[in-house]
């Protein structure tokens, strides 16, 4: 599936192992790697801070019950990106001061991927996340094909998927399909 997903231009790829213990989570990380390299695609670990040090991963996504962007930022080496999850204009304001490279908004709406994802925040939350702040907004959350330009549009600079790629037919050509509706919501 990720490289699938990489064949079809994913620009990053990041390992959720919600359940899994963190040994697993290093030898899959180190492993997916080698395959994000090979594309020229980064590596982000979902709230694992360590085992993305460890797997020599190139950032992390937190959330906001993880460890605090400010002492994320103090740990990691230079040049580690760090993403975190802000719904509002405020957390996005304090994520942005704190060190974020980016923040991840969402669910723009409804998805089954994430249970602990909460109730839908819409399209005018994403616009709202995106005037406050000067980092890139990436939308999440029950995006596919048919409304990442709508996201986009929105004010996101990017957005993060699972089923669109992960339950497509072909991965590769939803990839595709992605970066495309992306593509011409900038132009």
């Amino acid at each position: 599936m990720v490289r699938a997903a990489l064949r079809g231009g994913a620009p990053s790829i990041q390992l959720r192992g919600k359940d899994q213990p963190a040994r697993e989570q290093v030898d899959l990380a180190r492993a997916l790697l080698a395959e994000t390299r090979a594309a020229g695609a980064l590596l982000w670990v979902n709230d694992r801070l360590d085992v993305a040090l460890a797997a020599g991963a190139d950032g992390v996504h937190l959330g906001q019950d993880d460890l605090p962007m400010d002492a994320a930022r103090r740990i990691v080496p230079a040049g580690f990106l760090i993403g975190i999850s802000a719904e509002t204009p405020e957390l996005a304001l304090a994520a942005r001061r704190d060190g974020a490279d980016y923040v991840g908004t969402g669910p723009v709406y409804p998805t089954g991927s994430k249970a602990d994802a909460g109730d839908a925040i819409g399209l005018p939350r994403i616009a709202d996340v995106a005037r406050a702040i000067r980092i890139p907004v990436v939308g999440i959350g029950g995006i596919s094909v048919a409304n990442t330009a709508d996201v986009i549009r929105a004010g996101a600079a990017g957005v993060a998927v699972i089923s669109a790629v992960m339950q497509a037919a072909d991965p590769e050509a939803a990839t595709r399909a992605l970066l495309a509706a992306i593509a011409t919501s900038h132009g």
